[in-house]
């Protein structure tokens, strides 16, 4: 394997009050490509900021970040605008759907950016959304889905672009633990059947059990990483993603 994303001398820094925080410490590490990783640690300790700093959506104090060969750094914003949409698919907590367009059309959505052409969107949302087992809930708005069929759509967006990275900033605080499993299932689904990079930031420790790599964090530096084997099924491509009953 090579890697795919790479920090060399990573800092941080921020004024708070009068004070400099160092919300990144000195970050060196390499991400190989079709690993799952988890960053983990406390409220505070850096986590959400190395993973916007890895991938482009925040811009470090120094140091360097390296992706697909690409340094950040050297590249304009709209070069790293077209990077970021190419190469790295993005889920959040909150599935930032737009609440008036069907779960199909908030998915279309990446390709009118991308300026396709209306019969390419409506197949590859189509056939995203029925991958993911949302095939008869495309036409429905986002106040009509669960919480994990929401995340799905969101998912499903991520996926549009077939983007080798898949990185998510708590994807599942806001599922109940039943939904959280689905997702990170289906998350796991991608890097094994389909060799994504799939790099994830939790609190929870009943998802590291999913990765391959878990890296912790503690007040901006990096106190463990390590490789682990991984603790669950790993998933076939029929397997189905049922929704919890109630």
């Amino acid at each position: 394997m090579s890697a795919i994303i790479t920090t060399i001398g990573l800092n941080k820094q921020f004024r708070l009050g009068g004070q400099t925080i160092k919300a990144l410490d000195d970050i060196n590490v390499e991400i190989e490509q079709g690993q799952f990783v988890v960053i983990m640690g406390t409220s505070g300790s850096g986590k959400s900021t190395l993973l916007y700093s890895m991938t482009g959506l925040d811009t470090p104090t120094s140091g360097q970040v390296i992706v697909a060969g690409h340094a950040l750094d050297r590249i304009d914003q709209q070069t790293l605008a077209h990077l970021r949409g190419q190469m790295i698919g993005f889920i959040f907590q909150g599935f930032y759907l737009v609440p008036t367009m069907t779960a199909q059309e908030n998915v279309m959505l990446v390709g009118t950016f991308a300026r396709h052409d209306r019969t390419f969107r409506y197949q590859r949302s189509a056939a995203l959304l029925s991958a993911l087992q949302m095939g008869e809930r495309m036409d429905h708005r986002p106040n009509q889905l669960s919480g994990g069929q929401q995340q799905r759509v969101a998912i499903a967006r991520a996926l549009y672009n077939d983007p080798p990275i898949i990185v998510g900033d708590e994807p599942t605080g806001a599922l109940d633990s039943a939904t959280g499993t689905i997702i990170m299932r289906l998350l796991r689904r991608l890097c094994t059947q389909e060799g994504k990079t799939v790099l994830i930031v939790t609190h929870d420790p009943d998802m590291a059990r999913y990765a391959d790599r878990v890296i912790r964090l503690q007040d901006g530096r990096i106190v463990q990483d390590k490789l682990r084997p991984i603790r669950v099924p790993k998933p076939t491509i029929t397997e189905p993603l049922n929704e919890p009953t109630t």
